[in-house]
Order: C-alpha cells, then sequence, then structure tokens
C-alpha cells in the first residue's frame, strides 16, 4: 500500500504566501459514499421505511447500480465494513465493480460496534476473549485494505466507552485500545489507520470522542508501533494514523467545524473527512449537507482550501425518508455550490479582514453576505476594505 505524502497540509504560509495559494488551489472535490446509508436500517424508534433487497447478492447488486448512475455526479469511491459488507466472499465483486467502472473501494472499515460480543467495548474490553477477537478483527480489516491497496482503514471506537464514570480506570481503558490497534497494526504493516472521534451515542461517551483526544489517541499509537515497516514510514516523516472527522460528530461536541479540521491538518494528520449536517449538541441525525449549518460546512471548506487538502469528501448520512441517490447528490451539489462560493471570494480582503481587523472591523461578514446573495440582491454599498 503507497502512503500517500500529505504532510503539506501542515504548511505554515505568511499572508503572502497564503494569498497566492487560495488564488492558485482549489479543492478537488472527489466523492465517497458509506455502503451503509443506501438502504437505511430503521432505529429504536420507527420502523424501515424504504423496501431493502431480499439477499446480500441483491443488495450489493443494487448499491452498485445506485453507485455508478452517481458517477456523474462525482462518486469515486465507496466505503465498507468489515465483514457485514465487504468480506472475503464478496471483495472481488468490489474490485471488479472499480475496474470496471472508477468507483473503488477506498477504506474498509472493522466492525467494532454492532454485534453483541461488544457489549462492554471492543478494542478496549476489559474481558480479554472480547477484546482479542476485537484486535483479530481489525488485523482482518487491515489485512483485506492492504490486499486491495485502499487509501486508509477508517476506525471507529463507537461501543468502546462508559455510562457510569464512577470508579472507572479510564486510562487503563485507553491503554487497551491503543495498544490493541497497535498490535492489529504492526500484523498488517504500513497501512494507514483513520479514527473518527465522535462524543458520544452509542455510549454515553465515547473514547476518543473529539477532535483534540484523536489526535492524541494517533500520536499514542504511533509511539506503539513496533514492526520496522512501521517504524521506517514514522521516521520518514509520515503519519500512520490520522482522523477522518465527521461533520456531524464535530458538531455534536459542540466544536468549530473549520476550527477542528485546521487542528488535525496541524499535525498532518487529516485522512479523509465525513460529510452531512446537524445541530450542535442533539443526537447524531446525519442529515444532507448544508440541510443545518451550511455556515458551518462552508466555513470547514475554505479551511481546506487554505491548507491544501486532497482527500476525499466522503458522503455519510441517513437518507431515511427520500431515495438513496438524490440524498446523495443533494450533498454532492451543496459542497459544489460551496466549493464555488468560496473560490469566487476575493481573498485579499478576506485575509485583510483577518490579519488587520482593526482597520476593517465588520467587513469580513459584509464580503460573507454577499458571496451568498443571489445575483440582483438590493444590498447596501460594499464599504472599501484596507
Amino acid at each position: 500500500m503507497a502512503i500517500q505524502n500529505i504532510e503539506a497540509q501542515a504548511t505554515r504560509r505568511n499572508p503572502e504566501e497564503l494569498l497566492e495559494h487560495l488564488n492558485s488551489f482549489e479543492l478537488d472535490l472527489k466523492f465517497s459514499a458509506g455502503v451503509w446509508f443506501f438502504f437505511p436500517g430503521g432505529g429504536r424508534f420507527h420502523d424501515v421505511y424504504q423496501d431493502r433487497p431480499d439477499s446480500p447478492d441483491q443488495w450489493l447488486e443494487r448499491v452498485f447500480e445506485i453507485a455508478e448512475s452517481l458517477k456523474p455526479h462525482g462518486l469515486r469511491g465507496l466505503e465498507a465494513h468489515y465483514p457485514n459488507e465487504v468480506n472475503e466472499e464478496n471483495i472481488d465483486r468490489y474490485v471488479e465493480f472499480g475496474r470496471q467502472t472508477g468507483i473503488r473501494l477506498v477504506t474498509i472499515v472493522p466492525n467494532l460496534f454492532f454485534e453483541r460480543r461488544w457489549e462492554f467495548g471492543a478494542l478496549s474490553s476489559p474481558i480479554p476473549d472480547v477484546r482479542r477477537a476485537a484486535i483479530e478483527r481489525t488485523r482482518i480489516a487491515l489485512e483485506l485494505n492492504k490486499q486491495i491497496d485502499t487509501d486508509f482503514a477508517i476506525v471507529w471506537p463507537g461501543i468502546d466507552g462508559y455510562e457510569n464514570s464512577f470508579g472507572t480506570d479510564f486510562i487503563a481503558a485507553r491503554d487497551r485500545f491503543c495498544q490493541g490497534l497497535a498490535e492489529a497494526m504492526d500484523a498488517v504493516p504500513g497501512v494507514r489507520v483513520a479514527e473518527e472521534p465522535k462524543p458520544y451515542e452509542p455510549r454515553a461517551h465515547i473514547l476518543y470522542g473529539t477532535t483534540p483526544e484523536g489526535i492524541l489517541m494517533a500520536q499514542k499509537t504511533e509511539s506503539l508501533l513496533r514492526s520496522p515497516e512501521n517504524r521506517s514510514i514514522l521516521e520518514g516523516g509520515d503519519a500512520l494514523v490520522g482522523l477522518n472527522p465527521e461533520v456531524g460528530h464535530v458538531l455534536m461536541g459542540y466544536e468549530d467545524l473549520p476550527y477542528a479540521l485546521s487542528l488535525v491538518m496541524e499535525y498532518g494528520r487529516l485522512f479523509h473527512t465525513h460529510w452531512n449536517a446537524q445541530p450542535l449538541g442533539n443526537y447524531d441525525q446525519d442529515q444532507n449537507v448544508g440541510a443545518i449549518s451550511p455556515d458551518q460546512a462552508e466555513a470547514g471548506l475554505y479551511a481546506l482550501k487554505m491548507q491544501g487538502y486532497s482527500g476525499y469528501f466522503g458522503i455519510d448520512i441517513n437518507p431515511e425518508r427520500m431515495p438513496v441517490d438524490r440524498a446523495i447528490i443533494n450533498c454532492i451539489d451543496a459542497l459544489k455550490a460551496m466549493n464555488e462560493r468560496i473560490n469566487r471570494l476575493d481573498h485579499e480582503k478576506v485575509l485583510a479582514c483577518t490579519t488587520r481587523p482593526q482597520k476593517n472591523r465588520g467587513l469580513l461578514e459584509a464580503l460573507i453576505t454577499r458571496a451568498r446573495a443571489p445575483e440582483g440582491a438590493p444590498l447596501s454599498e460594499m464599504p472599501p476594505v484596507e
């Protein structure tokens, strides 16, 4: 598996260099989508709203049909969990579909959260045989990632957490998680892992649930890697453990999206991004991109542009009440529209407002208002930016 060099995302630029970068760099909006939401499965309080294929074969065929229909809109990758969505028996079908359409499997995610045996955690479980099973599940998923040359493996510690904090040995739990992940990575060296922070749900508190915690987890896990190949990669300056921030999860934790994305890029660890919409706090809604807090999504895109992000834009939604192809197209169109707006901004004026705020009070807001306004809107005259 080739390790893509992403050190450039941590580049520091002075205002002149940043202006040159903003005027010359545009985000490559290459989209991926998680196959898990192609046929939503209902929830705690309601039944499934859409018909589902009768068999796994029919399910996968229908996923491929929908995905291929979305290629003209920019879909270039799929994401799937092992073993329920991709496994040893069907992985060749994903590979062949990628050859035929150019829509490749970009990540295989070990499913470490759904099954009954993970009740008290997976990689962090205090129950030895359960934790051993989680490490083995992770190892196999990493092998499949390496086999078909994906870009990374997402790891989500959704069931690794707690409800009652009294008497919990948090340090031991975090040690078990990182040591287990490092063991699996050393068994299959050369595969990048992107942890996806989420503060809560399904656990009341999930380990490594916020952006700063994810960065600490990445650094800690890398310090535990021992295989010669992994050590060589790290000593060469490349990161092996990074993050896959999801817009909804970031906002569930009351984080500011552009700040969170910039923090990950500061450490050269932004391997992937997941996009949807979410109000601050609240349960994980996975609404379509831009449906809620479009300002956060747009500011997040600008932060990515500022640092030269080159990864995928993964769509991770829960389209219970509309066809999945329409939902994905809506998300892609929303991101394209936002990207067009930020590209059309006068970046020199934006930087003037942020680097000389004392001379341009309130003018950044005025610039953004005009960027979002329809042509011909009866706005006041834009004051000069100094």
